[in-house]
């Protein structure tokens, strides 16, 4: 499949109010293709709520429902209530920020995870509180710059997929704005599956990571080429490593050292050597527990 072949009809309309290179919109776009136009988004607070624009214009062709940053899941709770009260057939899905999901709004994608609700949950990941000024969030790497970490975060960030996997969620599935056809596959077969769902997107920002605009889809590549990032999804007990982090596990592409994804942005830009030596072990550690884990290689026609 090529990204020609993606469904033409657009809900992510032009005109919105991204920055300049904003990978979050490119990944809205997809996400929404792969969904189809019977899809209601609840968006916490988060950039997406700035950039759909004022009611009652919105640059999402979709229903969209904006919430506080606590409550994203447990309003997505209700709507699905609703329309199953009312005999609706409708994608539930929350279009979340890293802020929303990883911190603010932990306790209510904890509960609806918990309680097995029916519909798709979605962190777009920058990986700090871009929309707010880039503050650090419990997403943010270690000895990553943020207007809060001003000689770089001394923590690694927590991992809310494994969480999710912990909770018994029914697909969990990590994803990268630098490959949109791997996305749209795992939304595609999120749609599919019933039950408490899972996707989290590595999404770079340019004003807040420091990096010029026109390198966002090769930045989220990097993160992946060289490990930072892991793609995978997790069905019925078991991972299956997906795209390029596969072909890393099966030896069949080296890592890219780490530097180069580090060093392409200024937020990384005073790390010292101990700094990379920390996060190489840090990547190592999770590639160990990764694979450690049931893992498999999914059905090769999922590949590009």
């Amino acid at each position: 499949m090529r990204i020609s072949e993606l469904p033409e009809e657009e809900f992510l309309l032009p005109g919105n109010a991204a920055c300049h290179g904003c990978s979050s919109t490119l990944c809205l776009r997809v996400v929404l293709k792969a969904l189809g136009k019977r899809t209601v988004l609840v968006i916490p607070a988060s950039c997406s709520s700035v950039y759909q624009g004022m009611f009652p214009k919105s640059a999402i062709a979709v229903p969209v429902i904006n919430t506080a940053f606590a409550s994203a899941a447990a309003t997505a709770s209700g709507v699905k209530a609703a329309l199953l009260e009312r005999g609706v057939d409708a994608d539930v899905v929350v279009w979340a920020g890293d802020g929303g999901t990883y911190d603010i709004g932990l306790q209510s994608l904890s509960g609806a995870a918990e309680r097995g609700e029916d519909m798709i949950y979605i962190c777009y990941n920058n990986e700090m509180y871009s929309n707010t000024g880039v503050q650090r969030s419990g997403a943010t790497p270690y000895g990553a710059w943020t207007n809060t970490t001003l000689s770089g975060k001394k923590e690694h960030r927590k991992d809310v997929a494994e969480i999710m996997i912990s909770h018994g969620a029914s697909y969990v599935a990590t994803a990268s704005a630098g490959y949109l056809l791997d996305l749209y596959k795992k939304v595609r077969r999120a749609r599919k599956i019933s039950g408490f769902r899972y996707i989290e997107i590595l999404t770079p920002c340019p004003p807040g990571w420091k990096f010029p605009m026109s390198k966002s889809v090769e930045i989220a590549k990097l993160a992946v080429e060289t490990g930072m990032w892991i793609l995978y999804e997790y069905e019925e007990g078991k991972i299956k490593l997906t795209g390029v982090s596969k072909a890393i596990a099966e030896g069949k592409r080296r890592r890219k050292r780490v530097e180069e994804y580090l060093f392409s942005q200024g937020r990384f830009s005073h790390l010292s050597s101990e700094d990379v030596f920390e996060i190489e072990r840090w990547i190592e550690d999770r590639w160990r527990r990764i694979l450690g884990r049931n893992v498999y290689a999914a059905p090769a026609e999922f590949y590009v």
